[in-house]
């Protein structure tokens, strides 16, 4: 009988316990996510001091933004644009087949005597938040080394797989903004036990089960 009580006991502690846990994790998730978003943010107005406009956006595909390129930097070669950083590169007619661009705006051309040099606003990035990959883009175009700032936490969920990897949520960028007509959109889901959260920089507020791709 003893053990019995024991166990119902251990049983209602539980019962309080794991929802809590999973409160507090929820919570992790998403001041990671809005601490990286604000990151983001700070990158992008820091480029519109520089430039006195923010990077276009990618129409044909909002999971494919060529926010990294941009906001890191590049260095054009006759081949490949190359990032300050030396950390990711792609072929120069592969722009346009992945972004839906015909370049960098934020770049030094090779002979550096073509306009301002690209300087790196994306300073303190963590590795967990780039992600290169060979993939498809929204015409069905092979396109190598597109390279993507996403969340470091992931889906978190792992069946959400927005890009068809698992672990691989991308910031979604759109310029200019519906949200934010005279700015821009910047946002990225997080579906945390099945319930979509959205964070975004057109509400302080996250946003549950929000129909947003």
């Amino acid at each position: 009988m003893e053990l019995l009580v024991v166990i119902s006991i251990i049983g209602i502690i539980a019962g309080f316990t794991i929802p809590a846990l999973q409160a507090v994790k929820r919570q992790q998730f998403l001041r990671t996510a809005t601490a990286e978003l604000n990151h983001l943010q700070t990158a992008l107005e820091n480029y519109k001091a520089q430039y006195n406009t923010y990077p276009p956006g990618n129409t044909n595909n909002f999971l494919l933004s060529q926010l990294y390129y941009e906001l890191s930097g590049t260095q054009k070669g006759a081949v490949n644009y190359v990032t300050l950083d030396g950390g990711a590169s792609i072929p120069v007619a592969s722009v346009i087949l992945a972004y839906g661009v015909n370049g960098f705006i934020n770049c030094t051309h090779g002979g550096g005597d073509d306009g301002a040099a690209a300087k790196n606003f994306l300073s303190g990035l963590s590795a967990k938040q780039i992600y290169s990959s060979m993939t498809n883009n929204s015409y069905g175009n092979h396109v190598p080394n597109t390279t993507i700032l996403v969340t470091s936490v992931g889906g978190p969920d792992t069946v959400y797989k927005p890009l068809g990897t698992s672990g691989v949520n991308p910031f979604r960028y759109r310029y200019p903004g519906v949200n934010n007509p005279s700015g821009y959109d910047l946002w990225i889901q997080l579906v945390i036990a099945g319930k979509t959260n959205l964070v975004c920089n057109w509400s302080r507020q996250v946003q549950i089960n929000n129909p947003l791709p």
